[in-house]
């Protein structure tokens, strides 16, 4: 039977429990019938079958129906349990009643059993439908109170009339400062009329409302929570309540805006960088194509000695303008690989910046601008302990910087002494810089001009260089500047003051004498020809017998079965480079003086290059009076 409940009836009188079943049949319930005379039978039924309801026997022999009532509560405590007893008294019955029992049925009045099982069946079953909907109800609330959302309901008004423990935490509020306030306390004021208009249109016409907000915490902070705001309705479809129910997405704002952030600064870096290319691209090519043109010119007998010495002042001047725009990449490229590090050397800082004035003051006249020096303390000696090579090369890019904005007027640059710093200046009255240009100028690429219309040429990378050694050197870099009126460059170093004495000259030997009783023997190590003629050229006025090596080991044996003075040995060079032929040749001559020739100019490479044992170096291309004054402090000292 599908229907049929499951009835234990506890009876050791066979013809009463005849008696039951038949009572039983008649008021039409439909049943399983399970009959116990004793209380180990009682118990195996209740272990092995889903018992509905018990009936039993107050007296029986050997088993107390109390006893048995008392078990059954202690381990099925809602399994409806009548008594069915013709001894038991009023005191009894009440006592089962207080100990569980659900009815009691006298056996002389048995037609009352019928009705006492279907109420007792059915108050099981509210009661078993009643706790399974307590035990939902707790899940749910369980489940809304431990969300790792921000649960809240309002009445139909919108004020809070609940508020779980996410919402407390994420907001900083306690319950009682919540319940019976507006959710409009945690207004941030960033989110329009408008838009809590259309909010609570939607919702009012019973619809869910979906979007975001930027809210305020009790302690002030701002935080994004992602809503969803639905109305409750009772069971005329009035709306009593609103449900909102919010996610906590600002770390999820922040990561997208990042994103976004980091996608546009790609972008930005794309289009710098492409704006670099065809930059330099125009930069390079033209000095190359008026090195290439004019000295094509130069080889034509025909051409007047005027116009000979103008088309090699032209090719010298592109070849210094090229040679300017490599050095910056170069140098931007050994910023950005981390190789670059601070020399500390001890030089004077008055004769530094005056010789740079020499250096700028002929490009500065040609552009009819006064270019002065404005030292702090004119005619003292300020010894300073820093990175003169660094120092001087921030100034340079800070003037050439001047001089190339500066149509006229004047330039002007010097420092001041200012606690334990030294704060230098360049300042011009140049077509200036607008505000928001004033950080961006120092990036990497970032020009004033970036159109094809530019007036003003330049890789873009000197102030980036300049700020990269300033800060290197541990100091900062600024600018103050009006459009039309002019720039004035700032920046600081440390002022490690280093003790009173004589420092190198800066200045190289340009006597160009090499004074010697017998001709010295120079070993030029190089694979190309190009380079060795230009070399020999260089060096051919002087009294020296020049040999050639065209690779390393070719260079260690002529120093092994020669005579030689001084090496100049080109690094890169094919079967042995320079190192090692340094290293092999300082093996069997430890005396013996190397100047390495290179093209390399990276720190990095300038270590190597004493490391493998060379006395000094020149860099390519090669400048005439520093190749002979090295050339000639090396013969000296051999």
């Amino acid at each position: 039977m599908k229907n049929a409940i499951k009835i234990l009836h506890l009876e050791d009188n066979h013809t009463d429990a005849i008696l039951v079943h038949s009572i039983l049949e008649s008021a039409k319930i439909q049943f399983e019938y399970f009959l116990a005379d004793n209380e180990e039978t009682f118990h195996s039924y209740l272990k092995n079958q889903k018992i509905d309801i018990i009936l039993s026997d107050y007296h029986l022999p050997d088993y107390r129906g109390n006893e048995a009532l008392i078990w059954v509560k202690n381990y099925y405590p809602r399994l409806p349990f009548i008594f069915v007893s013709g001894t038991m008294g009023e005191e009894a019955a009440i006592e089962s009643l207080i100990n569980g029992a659900t009815d009691y049925v006298l056996k002389n009045n048995l037609e009352r059993l019928g009705s006492a099982v279907n109420r007792a069946i059915r108050e099981a079953k509210e009661l078993q439908a009643r706790l399974e909907a307590e035990k939902q109800v707790l899940k749910l609330s369980r489940a809304v109170e431990q969300s790792p959302n921000s649960i809240l309901i309002t009445d139909s008004d919108g004020n809070i009339e609940y508020a779980n423990l996410n919402t407390l935490t994420t907001t900083g509020y306690s319950s009682n400062e919540l319940i019976g306030n507006n959710p409009r306390i945690f207004s941030s004021g960033e989110t329009s009329k408008e838009e809590y208009a259309r909010l609570w249109s939607t919702i009012k016409s019973g619809y869910i409302w979906r979007g975001e907000f930027l809210n305020k915490k009790k302690n002030g902070e701002l935080y994004w929570e992602n809503a969803s705001i639905s109305p409750l309705m009772d069971s005329k479809d009035k709306i009593i309540n609103y449900l909102a129910i919010k996610t906590d997405i600002t770390e999820y704002k922040k990561l997208t805006s990042d994103l976004i952030a980091s996608k546009e600064k790609a972008e930005e870096s794309d289009r710098l960088k492409t704006s670099f290319l065809n930059n330099i691209s125009h930069e390079i090519r033209t000095p190359m194509n008026a090195i290439v043109g004019f000295s094509e010119f130069l080889t034509e007998p025909e051409l007047l000695p005027e116009k000979r010495k103008e088309y090699a002042e032209i090719v010298i001047q592109s070849s210094k303008q090229l040679l300017s725009i490599i050095t910056d990449i170069i140098e931007i490229a050994e910023i950005e690989a981390g190789q670059d590090k601070v020399h500390l050397t001890v030089f004077e800082l008055n004769e530094t910046l005056s010789l740079m004035v020499e250096q700028f003051q002929l490009k500065a006249e040609k552009q009819n601008i006064l270019f002065t020096l404005k030292p702090a303390v004119p005619g003292e000696a300020i010894i300073v302990n820093s990175d003169q090579t660094k120092l001087i090369q921030i100034l340079n890019n800070l003037i050439i910087n001047a001089l190339k904005f500066t149509k006229h007027g004047r330039i002007s640059f010097g420092y001041s002494i200012k606690d334990n710093n030294i704060e230098f200046f360049v300042q011009d009255t140049g077509i200036g810089i607008a505000a928001d240009m004033h950080d961006e100028i120092f990036k990497r690429f970032r020009q004033v001009e970036s159109s094809l219309a530019r007036r003003f040429g330049g890789s873009g990378l000197g102030l980036s260089i300049a700020k990269a050694y300033v800060n290197l050197l541990g100091g900062t870099i600024w600018l103050e500047s009006e459009p039309g009126k002019g720039t004035c460059f700032y920046f600081t170093i440390p002022y490690n003051k280093a003790p009173e004495r004589s420092v190198p000259e800066i200045n190289p030997d340009t006597s160009l004498q090499i004074e010697t009783e017998l001709p010295k023997t120079l070993l030029i190590a190089e694979d190309e020809d190009s380079n060795f003629m230009l070399l020999k050229a260089m060096l051919s006025a002087y009294k020296i017998n020049i040999l050639r090596a065209v690779n390393g080991i070719q260079a260690v044996e002529i120093c092994r079965n020669n005579k030689i003075d001084l090496v100049l040995m080109d690094i890169k060079m094919p079967l042995m480079d320079g190192y090692e032929a340094t290293k092999q040749i300082r093996g069997f001559l430890p005396e013996l003086h190397v100047i390495a020739q290179t093209a390399y100019s990276t720190n990095t490479d300038k270590e190597k290059i004493f490391a493998a044992g060379c006395n000094d170096y020149i860099g390519k291309p090669l400048s005439k009076e520093i190749l002979v004054s090295k050339i000639k402090v090396q013969l000296e000292k051999s």
